[in-house]
């Protein structure tokens, strides 16, 4: 798992990654597919540096700032893909989901109410919490 600051990577590790590094690291072994959830370009140009051939990144951003100029020839030829999630389908999620599942993925995740919404956002920005924030509006 490559991702930002040591908070993420040791829960990387609780969670069982095989390997961990910075977001513009290496892995040790191309890769099959890659998310990228940073809003930032350049980190979706490393993850295409990081596929091997026939490889997917999806990118799980809203919004992303300016992909900077990379070699095509090296990084999209051999069949690699880029993927917004405005582009991913319901199939697409149920067989990430089914994957999830045979790997036995577990996400962590901490639960707020509706009206706990702005505690959630300065525990997130804080990096107050293990795994993803949930809003519950029945809670």
């Amino acid at each position: 798992m490559a991702t930002r600051g040591s908070e993420h990577q040791r829960e990387a590790a609780v969670l069982g990654a095989t390997w961990i590094g910075d977001a513009f690291d290496r892995s040790p072994e191309a890769l099959d597919a890659a998310i990228t959830f940073a809003p930032v370009g350049k980190v979706a140009v490393a993850a295409l540096k990081a596929l091997d051939k026939g490889g997917i990144v999806a990118i799980n951003a809203i919004h992303l700032d300016e992909v900077p100029a990379f070699d095509y020839d090296s990084l999209l030829w051999q069949e690699r893909q880029m993927r917004s999630v405005a582009n991913m389908t319901r199939q697409d999620a149920r067989d990430f989901l089914a994957a999830a599942d045979q790997v036995g993925l577990r996400p962590r995740i901490k639960t707020f109410p509706l009206r706990g919404v702005n505690d959630a956002l300065k525990q997130v920005r804080d990096e107050a919490i293990q795994g993803s924030a949930v809003i519950v509006p029945w809670q």
